[in-house]
């Protein structure tokens, strides 16, 4: 088992490659080789976005606060 305290691990401004707009990024999760699981609490700005991109394996997206906007490809926004 891997404690990490609140607060002990640095945030992250996003790339403005992947993500247009004030983005910051705070790690939630980080397992280990040979797991394949990462999970990021990004907390955009109003105005900021995530360029279109996919994710081959799926993504689940959990909405803490606020609103957003998500589509499939092809798919209804």
């Amino acid at each position: 088992m891997d404690i990490k305290k609140n607060g002990s691990r640095s945030s992250t401004v996003g790339s403005p490659d992947y993500f247009p707009g004030a983005v910051r990024m705070d790690p939630a999760i980080e397992a280990p080789e040979p797991a394949r699981i990462r999970s990021v609490v990004v907390t955009f700005e109003p105005g900021a976005r995530t360029a279109w991109h996919t994710h081959p394996l799926g993504q689940s997206l959990i909405v803490l606060s606020g609103r957003g906007l998500a589509q499939s490809w092809d798919g209804p926004v």
